[in-house]
């Protein structure tokens, strides 16, 4: 068996990883999207491996090394319809609603004109995403119209392709904290309370992870948003509300770093489980 480690940087989560198919003697094939090619659907350099992880920091060399590893053949970890999915949050909405899944209100809009209507419509506050972005940038927490006005001529002057398309979500009260689950294939394994002052919890703006329990409603949801966007190794950031839980968002090359101290759950060893499972059933 051997695993193909598509990756930017070897950050904690990737060393991780690492660390465990090493202690399997997992042969492991390092691939670095730095350096790597792609010609007609061949890579000049492909990996010799029965399954191959997905591990980039950059969105773009993500999806695309994806779609041209399937190409070849080669089963991918998490596959490129979960990467264009989960990588696009008005396309993760869109499979939410159509699975049933609960999520915070949502509107689209195409120019600052038609935003401005829904937004009024939705009523304030609402926040402001980017289609296309992670680790909570480019969040906007609008709470009346001159706001609203400001920030729509902002994006409309920026103009580049994250400003273009106008992602509007109804502010929902976190309380001071959301949840950050963790689902592996049909099991939803550990969860942490990402706990802040701020209304923006992600712990890369600093949000402190505390250990949540799974319960059955929790393990519902989650396994449920993740089968919404196709499955695989996925995180997803959820709300709770009076009405219960909401999915937020759903990230498709998780960290955990910060959340197995907490929650007592050898993170990446579940992953490694489930990756060389794949891997046997590829080669098989």
């Amino acid at each position: 068996m051997r695993v193909g480690f598509l990756h930017s940087l070897i950050r904690p989560d990737e060393k991780m990883l690492l660390d465990e198919f090493a202690r399997r003697r997992v042969p492991v094939d390092l691939v670095d999207d730095r350096q790597i090619s792609f010609s007609l659907g061949r890579a000049d350099r492909p990996p010799v491996a029965d399954v191959v992880i997905e591990r980039c920091i950059n969105h773009s060399r993500a999806l695309h090394a994806l779609r041209l590893l399937e190409s070849q053949g080669v089963r991918c970890i998490n596959t490129f319809h979960v990467a264009s999915t989960c990588g696009d949050k008005l396309l993760t909405s869109a499979a939410l609603q159509e699975h049933g899944v609960p999520q915070p209100e949502v509107r689209v809009a195409f120019t600052p004109e038609s935003a401005m209507a829904a937004i009024e419509q939705m009523g304030y506050p609402v926040v402001l995403k980017p289609a296309v972005g992670s680790w909570g940038r480019l969040l906007a927490k609008v709470n009346d119209r001159d706001a609203a006005e400001a920030l729509l001529e902002h994006k409309t002057v920026l103009g580049s392709y994250h400003h273009s398309i106008f992602y509007i979500q109804k502010y929902v009260e976190k309380g001071g904290r959301d949840i950050r689950a963790f689902v592996v294939g049909d099991e939803c394994i550990a969860a942490i309370y990402r706990v802040s002052p701020h209304w923006i919890t992600n712990t890369a703006r600093g949000g402190r992870a505390m250990n949540c329990p799974v319960d059955r409603d929790l393990a519902r949801i989650a396994v449920a948003g993740a089968r919404a966007v196709g499955g695989g190794i996925v995180a997803l950031d959820i709300f709770e509300t009076p009405d219960g839980l909401l999915v937020n968002e759903i990230n498709y090359t998780m960290e955990f770093k910060n959340s197995v101290a907490p929650t007592g759950v050898n993170i990446p060893a579940r992953i490694v489980d489930y990756v060389v499972r794949q891997a046997e059933a590829a080669a098989a």
